[in-house]
C-alpha cells in the first residue's frame, strides 16, 4: 500500500531547514537519532536545504510504524530513505550517512540513482565480521556475544559500549551522550536493528555505486577500523578517502567542525 508524502514525513519525523538550491540529507547511526547530526547540519543551513530524520523506532519517529519483517534487512531502512526523498522531490541530492547509514545510503542510491548524486560515508562498514581475505574487525563469536549482551541487558550494554564506541576517553560527556541515546531506544527495536546491522554484508553493492563518494575515516575506531574504510574506497568506483584527525566512531559529535569542513570541501 502506497503511503502519502505527509504520512512518510510524519513517520520518520522529517525536519527540513535551510534555503539552498541543493539538498543535503543527514542520516544517523544505530541507537541514535537526528540530534546527533545537529552540530554538523546547522552549519549548512545558510546555503543548503537540510533534511534531518529519524529511522522508524528511533527518536521522534512513529513507533507504531515499526514492522519487524520490513526492517529485517538494511533494505527496509533504505526503502524509507527513498520514500522520504520522493516525498520531498529530491534529485541530485547529497546523502550523508553515519556508520550503518553509510550502507543504507548506498542501497538507497542504487534503488533511486537519480535521487543522490553524492554520498558521504562516515565510518562505513560493508561487513563487520571477518571473512577470508577481509578484515571487518570482529569474529562471528564476538558479534554473537555482543548481540546476546544487548538482548540480555540493554542498559548495561549501553553503559559499557558507548564510551568505547565514542573513543574519546578524555571527554566522558560525549560517551554519556551516546549512552543516553542508546538507552532511549526501545530495547526490542535496538536488539533487532543491532542484529540487522552487525550481521549485514553489503560488499557486493559497492562496485555498483554510481554516486561520487567521500569516505571519512577516523583512527582508533573499534566499529570500523582503518582497513574497512580502505576496503570501501578500493571497491567504490568514484570515491575519495579522507583520514580525519578525529578519533573514535562518532566524529559528528566529537569533531563536528572537521566533519563539516570535509563535507563542504567535497560537495
Amino acid at each position: 500500500m502506497e503511503v502519502s508524502a505527509e504520512a512518510v514525513l510524519r513517520r520518520n519525523n522529517v525536519h527540513v531547514s535551510g534555503s539552498g538550491t541543493r539538498t543535503i540529507m543527514f542520516a544517523h547511526g544505530f541507537g541514535c537519532d537526528q540530534s546527533m547530526w545537529e552540530p554538523v547540519a546547522r552549519t549548512f543551513d545558510h546555503d543548503f536545504r537540510v533534511v534531518l530524520f529519524d529511522y522508524v523506532g528511533h527518536g521522534g519517529s512513529d513507533l507504531n510504524a515499526y514492522d519487524a519483517e520490513r526492517y529485517s534487512s538494511l533494505t527496509g531502512y533504505a526503502r524509507d530513505v527513498v520514500e522520504i526523498g520522493r516525498a520531498l522531490g529530491l534529485r541530485s541530492a547529497i546523502f550523508v550517512g553515519h556508520s550503518v547509514s553509510a550502507m543504507i545510503g548506498a542501497i538507497a542510491s542504487l534503488e533511486a540513482p537519480e535521487m543522490f548524486s553524492d554520498l558521504v560515508m562516515v565510518g562505513p562498514s560493508p561487513r563487520y565480521i571477518d571473512d577470508e581475505g577481509y578484515r571487518g574487525g570482529f569474529s562471528r563469536d564476538q558479534i554473537d556475544e555482543l548481540l546476546q549482551f544487548l538482548a540480555d541487558n540493554h542498559l548495561g550494554w549501553s553503559a559499557a559500549m558507548a564510551p568505547a564506541i565514542m573513543g574519546n576517553p578524555d571527554r566522558p560527556e560525549l560517551g554519556e551522550r551516546l549512552e543516553n541515546s542508546f538507552c532511549r531506544t526501545d530495547p526490542e527495536i535496538a536488539r533487532d536493528f543491532a542484529r540487522v546491522t552487525f550481521l549485514s554484508d553489503n560488499r557486493g553493492d559497492l562496485a555498483a555505486i554510481q554516486a561520487r563518494t567521500l569516505i571519512l575515516q577516523c583512527s582508533s575506531d573499534i566499529i570500523a577500523p582503518m582497513e574497512v574504510g580502505e576496503y570501501v574506497h578500493a571497491n567504490v568506483p568514484d570515491s575519495v578517502f579522507r583520514l580525519l584527525r578525529a578519533t573514535g566512531h562518532c566524529p559528528n559529535l566529537s569533531a563536528p567542525e572537521e566533519v563539516a569542513a570535509a563535507i563542504r570541501e567535497f560537495v
